[in-house]
């Protein structure tokens, strides 16, 4: 063991551990590819500049996503990075409801675009969109109606 009789030596025998870099993952079409998890739905994500176009399983936005608050989310991220009508989206989503999606292609989105561009990644960190959020459902258990929910009580 050596001797840290001072800060100097303390500082020297600490090693520095360096900031983990993020660069650039694109694919050989200028495609930047994420992976977006919410509940059980899984959305697989490619992003390239474009002019604003989402494609959902094959289907434009308004019509996967009929409900206005539904596309609000999955637009989020665009607005964060300041960077609304600048790429299109193609992504397949599979599992889980609309909600759940919808929170999933948020997320690959979030993602795709901070593998595209290392810059976007602060105003997405802190707007909490690289987040996986981690609820899901609670499994039932034996003995029980539902996961918490018990048999009912009568007296006689």
């Amino acid at each position: 063991m050596a001797d840290l009789s001072s800060l100097a030596d303390l500082q020297a025998a600490s090693p520095v551990q360096a900031q983990p870099v993020h660069v650039r993952k694109v694919d050989a079409q200028g495609r930047a590819y994420a992976t977006g998890k919410r509940k059980n739905a899984v959305a697989r994500v490619w992003i390239k500049p474009g002019s604003g176009k989402i494609i959902v399983n094959g289907r434009e936005l308004p019509v996967y996503f009929a409900r206005p608050v539904l596309r609000m989310i999955i637009n989020q991220p665009f607005e964060a990075a300041r960077v609304e009508g600048q790429f299109d989206v193609n992504c397949t989503v599979t599992g889980g409801g609309l909600s759940g999606q919808a929170g999933a292609l948020r997320h690959g989105i979030s993602r795709a675009l901070t593998y595209f561009d290392p810059g976007h990644r602060p105003a997405l960190k802190a707007g909490g969109f690289l987040t996986r959020d981690p609820r899901v459902v609670e499994r039932k258990k034996y003995g029980k109606h539902k996961a918490r929910r018990s048999t009912q009580f009568s007296k006689r």
